[in-house]
């Protein structure tokens, strides 16, 4: 048996990219503990609009932490406290009776705000173009066991390929890096075979681009890590810094 919590809301309003932000206030009463974060910003939405208003702009799509489309900042964490979790996961049992929660969208220069909580991640898209997929031919698909890859390099290719996009790492980073991002598309394909002949031209391009669009270098205060849903490990960042480095020096 459950029963309905008041939540206090601050979340964030901004009509457009260009448009002068602010923070708009609201109580609601009937927010259930089963529900998940978005489901109560739904409750939200319904109440607004049965007032003729316009509903807060938020975004998702699978609710069920594949997409990566929810990234919230809540009370000033991406994807809320819970440890592991995208936003789309969490549920309003985290939450207490008259608890005061403040929503914002990720906050960087590299990710414009398109209206309210929905940001342009298309930055990300630009990196991935820049080089993280496999060109060179590999040939029809081979039996399974034909080319062995040591277990801990098809973990970790595993783990890095892991990553979302959501862009709580940035988010989080007080330096809008998206390093952790990066790092972790360039690497799931560096430890694979197939990838590892494109691995110099790869990590130059998609560090260049990264750095074209804006985003800021990495200082090791690992909250991108503290933060990822997929708690993917800055290891990552260390990997692309070594391959950069070997890739320049190589030319």
């Amino acid at each position: 048996m459950s029963t309905n919590m008041t939540i206090h809301l601050r979340y964030w309003r901004q009509s457009g990219p260009t448009a002068k932000g602010y923070f708009e206030d609201r109580t609601l009463s009937t927010v259930n503990e089963h529900m998940s974060f978005l489901e109560m910003l739904d409750v939200l939405n319904e109440e607004l609009q049965l007032e003729g208003k316009d509903p807060v702009e938020f975004d998702y799509d699978c609710r069920e932490g594949i997409c990566g489309s929810c990234n919230l900042v809540i009370n000033g964490q991406a994807h809320g406290p819970k440890k592991g979790t995208a936003c789309c996961q969490l549920h309003m049992r985290n939450y207490s009776d008259g608890d005061h929660i403040t929503i914002e969208p990720p906050r960087a220069s590299a990710f414009p705000v398109i209206k309210d909580l929905v940001v342009d991640r298309s930055a990300f898209d630009r990196i991935i173009e820049a080089g993280g997929y496999v060109s060179v031919k590999t040939g029809s698909a081979q039996e399974a066991n034909a080319r062995p890859i040591p277990k801990k390099d098809a973990d970790l290719a595993f783990d890095y390929a892991a990553c979302i996009g959501c862009g709580a790492c940035v988010a989080a980073c007080p330096n809008a890096s998206a390093s952790l991002f990066t790092s972790a598309k360039i690497s799931h394909l560096s430890h694979l075979p197939q990838g590892d002949v494109e691995r110099n031209n790869r990590v130059v391009a998609m560090v260049e681009q990264m750095e074209e669009e804006g985003f800021g270098d990495c200082s090791n205060f690992g909250e991108c890590e503290a933060v990822c849903p997929k708690e993917i490990s800055i290891a990552a960042i260390a990997d692309m810094r070594r391959d950069y480095a070997r890739a320049v020096i190589q030319g």
